[in-house]
Formats: structure tokens, C-alpha cells, sequence
């Protein structure tokens, strides 16, 4: 069966703006409520850099500034806090196991062109692509590759809580004909990694920062994968198909949330430095 058509997502605005009306004041009431306004202005302030930290896929999105910092942001931040060299997967793996990962290529960032699968490009088209940063990784083995990406968008808040949700809603993220694309870097374990070669990946639109984390794995021997899984489904209890025995789901989805906790923190950091 065929698969069921993108229809075009519903984003929705921010809620309108208010302000209180206004009364003369004496002087002292006057200095009173200005230092309590600056005091609020001050822990506004704290907790939209302290949402960066979070790792809470609904929390509040933070204000047309901070999105538009962070759009920039992350330019200055080393390729080694973005794509660490090793990552360490505590628990991470099937079972519970540790998991370890080594990072083999960093792309050059570029524009969105050939990083999705065309029906994917067409879903996040919405957001838009400021610039595309990725990078792939192997395992301790070297018998397993994942490409983890970052797309940066020119998104609002509103525009990305829509496609969060629509994502949730219509399941788009467990979809085979919505799978990012690999980075097969020359001269590295990764080689032969390509779109027939795809065997798992994980889709995480972020509703606080202009992005979308997505990972994509499978194995380095360059073997085709004729029935790919998402990673949500090869992680789950039971799951018998060969992304989830080979532990490619646990690749996918580990290595996804290791590069997204990682962009949480170098954006917070930057945020506060700037501050």
C-alpha cells in the first residue's frame, strides 16, 4: 500500500500581547515597582537560559530572541562540543548494556540539499533550513555506523510547536519512506554507508530551540537492510526484527539523545556567556 500523503501542517501564532493600564504614582512606589520590575526581567531571563538544560521535549518554547540567538549560536561552538569524539552511552545499548561510541567524520555544514529522503524535506519544509551540521560515528566494535545530524531552522516558536506535534500526531518519525540520509565519509568504516544500508533512525523536532536532532544507523560491513525500523520500535520489549537484535535501534536513538543533550548545553553555555 502506498504511503498515505503529506498534508500540509497547521502551525498555529503566539497568543496575543496585553498591557496594563496606567496610574500616577508616588515617588517611592514608583522606585518600588521599578526594582521589582527589574527583578522580574531578571528571573525571565535566568530561566530561558536555563531551558537550554532541560532535556524535557515539552517544555515551553523560548521567546523569538532566544530562538534567533541560538540560530546563530552555534557557529561558535567547537565541532568537539557539538560532535564530541566519544560518546558514552550509559545503559544505552539492548539490555541495558553500556555503549560506546567513536566519531570517524564530520561533514561540512551545508544547506538541507540531499540530508532527507525527499518526502522527509518536504515534511520539515515548513521550518525551513538555516544550515545543516552532521556527522557519523561507529561503535566500539566498528561492526555498526550512525549518522547524526542537526538541522538548524529559520523557524519561530509556533512554527516549531506544529511540527512537533504534527510529528506526534501522524507518527511521522516511525515512517520507512521518512528516513534521514547518511553521511558515507571516504576512507572510513562508514564507506559503504548508504540509503540502502539504513537500518534504524531516530526524528526529535525540538519545540525550545530552532532544530531537529535525528540520527540514522546501520552496518558497517555495507550490507543491505531490506526491512529498516524506526528506533522507537526496535527499542521496544521484544522487538525481534534485525535493527532491534543488532542494536542498531539502541545506536539510533542513543547517539540522537547524546548530540541533543550535548546541543542543549553548548547553546546554555553560550547563552549565558553573552548574557
Amino acid at each position: 500500500m502506498p504511503p498515505r500523503p503529506l498534508a500540509p501542517p497547521h502551525p498555529t501564532g503566539p497568543p496575543a500581547a496585553g498591557g496594563p493600564g496606567g496610574r500616577r504614582r508616588a515617588p517611592s512606589r514608583t522606585a518600588a515597582a521599578a526594582a521589582c520590575l527589574v527583578l522580574g526581567l531578571g528571573l525571565l531571563g535566568g530561566a530561558a537560559a536555563g531551558s537550554w538544560l532541560g532535556d524535557d521535549p515539552d517544555a515551553p518554547p523560548s521567546t523569538a530572541d532566544t530562538y534567533a540567538h541560538a540560530r546563530s549560536a552555534w557557529h561558535s561552538v567547537p565541532v568537539a562540543d557539538l560532535f564530541p569524539r566519544t560518546l558514552r552511552g550509559k545503559g544505552a545499548g539492548p539490555g541495558g548494556a553500556d555503549r560506546v561510541w567513536t566519531r570517524i567524520a564530520v561533514a561540512p555544514d551545508s544547506s538541507c540539499g540531499g540530508g532527507f529522503d525527499p518526502l522527509l524535506g518536504k515534511a520539515l519544509a515548513p521550518v525551513g533550513c538555516e544550515r545543516l551540521v552532521r556527522a557519523t560515528y561507529t561503535d566500539a566494535t566498528s561492526t555498526s555506523v550512525t549518522t547524526v545530524g542537526v538541522l538548524i531552522t529559520t523557524s519561530g516558536p509556533a512554527g516549531m510547536r506544529a511540527l512537533h506535534q504534527r510529528f506526534v500526531t501522524e507518527k511521522l518519525d516511525e515512517r520507512t519512506d521518512l528516513m534521514p540520509r547518511t553521511y558515507a565519509a571516504k576512507g572510513t568504516a562508514a564507506a559503504g554507508f548508504g540509503d540502502d544500508q539504513r537500518a534504524s533512525w531516530r526524528i526529535r523536532v525540538l519545540t525550545d530551540a530552532p532544530a531537529v536532532v535525528y540520527a540514522v544507523s546501520g552496518f558497517a560491513d555495507g550490507r543491505k537492510v531490506t526491512d529498516p525500523q524506526s528506533a522507537g520500535e526496535a527499542t521496544q520489549r521484544g522487538a525481534t526484527s534485525a535493527p532491534a537484535q543488532s542494536g542498531l535501534g539502541n545506536d539510533a536513538r542513543g547517539i540522537a539523545d547524546a548530540i541533543e543533550t550535548g546541543f542543549r548545553h553548548a547553546l546554555s553555555t553560550s547563552t549565558e556567556t553573552t548574557s
